[in-house]
């Protein structure tokens, strides 16, 4: 702003403090350690760095009131950034700033009382431009600051999905690396992980949107990374989570897998790939949790359909090439006797059929195999075989 010639004055104030600035400087910073807790805080926010943001500011607010140059406001904007990568929140950077411009008003007056020439009228006008002034600066500092925070977000983030990615493709195998990577991601180095991996509906869209801080308060870590066609996800699982974070996960409505639990996180390449496993044998439903260890063996049928396929096809063939109905009832009783741990007394009971009539189907399906039910080698190949013709017909 123009300066008003009554204001000539203030030019000889101004003068008087720039002779004396390093010392105000020095007293404002040490009134920010005194009043501010972040700035107390010598390894978040250094007091050289305090200091010297203290009398560059001081040294241009005080500027201005002896040129008719407009704000340079690249210091404020430098003090924003600054703090922002220190970690000291905005609300008391900004204080920070209040404090400075009442320092430099109390200081102002002081000096003008020695100015006979400083009306109190001057010191009205004065006092108007100088909280114009911390209006401008307070813009400033939070604009840059606000512009900082969100490149450092995305920097954290890229840098977080980075070391996600490298967890699960096994980069990370040295113990100090993956020190390092457990510290940024959150993840403690020892105890309990799964990995999740959900399908994602949209290409560029999460299918867990907000599931890491869901987990969060339900004290569970969490680290996830979005690909093109999952979300995946490392927890680690304090105690006994796995039930908060199985009800965490099904909440949302998507198709997701989960691996077994293991103990080491260069172990988390193979953990990704169980729960895939789990996630393929989902098949046929819209939503769900499938744990890999509730279901191993569909789990790898559904993962090798090919092989799985020719194993049914070698074990069951007679009884697939029956009449529809037939075929049903065989298959439905041999899979209720498997359900019953081999009771044709307990098959009847939930098939509602007499104990007689469940033993001839099963001497039926024995005829057509070519195995016997009294063999433990031939029940668990017929075993194998009818849960991968079930989790084939699914498919």
């Amino acid at each position: 702003m123009a300066r008003n010639p009554s204001q000539g004055p203030i030019v000889d104030v101004a003068a008087a403090l720039l002779a004396r600035i390093d010392d105000l400087g020095l007293q404002l910073a040490q009134r920010f350690v005194a009043d501010l807790d972040t700035y107390r805080n010598e390894n978040q926010v250094p007091f050289d760095t305090i200091r010297t943001s203290c009398t560059r500011n001081l040294t241009l607010m005080v500027q201005h009131f002896t040129t008719d140059e407009p704000v340079d406001p690249e210091p404020p904007k430098e003090t924003g950034r600054l703090r922002a990568k220190q970690g000291v929140p905005l609300a008391e950077t900004l204080h920070a700033f209040r404090i400075g411009f009442e320092f430099l008003w109390s200081e102002l007056v002081a000096e003008a009382r020695r100015h006979p020439a400083v009306t109190d009228a001057v010191l009205v006008d004065l006092a108007a431009e100088v909280w114009a002034l911390a209006g401008d600066y307070s813009v400033a500092v939070a604009a840059a600051y606000r512009e900082m925070s969100s490149e450092l977000m995305l920097q954290r983030e890229h840098e977080r999905s980075v070391l996600v990615e490298a967890l699960f493709t096994g980069v990370i195998a040295d113990p100090a690396t993956l020190g390092e990577a457990t510290r940024i991601l959150g993840l403690p180095p020892r105890g309990r992980y799964v990995v999740v991996a959900a399908e994602v509906t949209v290409a560029g869209r999460e299918a867990l949107p907000g599931i890491e801080t869901a987990l969060r308060h339900a004290r569970i870590t969490s680290a996830w990374r979005l690909q093109p066609d999952q979300q995946v996800g490392v927890l680690a699982l304090p105690g006994n989570r796995e039930s908060a974070a199985l009800a965490a996960l099904r909440k949302h409505r998507a198709r997701i897998g989960m691996s077994p639990p293991y103990e080491s996180l260069t172990d988390t390449p193979q953990a990704l790939h169980f729960a895939r496993l789990a996630l393929v044998g989902l098949a046929g439903r819209a939503a769900g949790v499938a744990r890999f260890d509730d279901n191993p063996l569909g789990m790898v049928v559904a993962a090798a359909p090919l092989e799985a396929a020719h194993m049914v096809d070698v074990r069951l063939r007679e009884v697939l090439t029956l009449p529809h109905d037939e075929r049903l009832r065989l298959l439905e009783t041999l899979e209720t006797w498997f359900a019953a741990g081999g009771s044709a007394a307990t098959t009847g009971e939930r098939l509602y059929l007499h104990a007689n009539t469940v033993r001839y189907r099963l001497r039926r399906i024995e005829k057509l195999t070519g195995r016997s039910l009294g063999d433990p080698a031939a029940v668990r190949d017929l075993g194998a075989a009818l849960q991968a013709w079930q989790v084939l017909r699914t498919r």
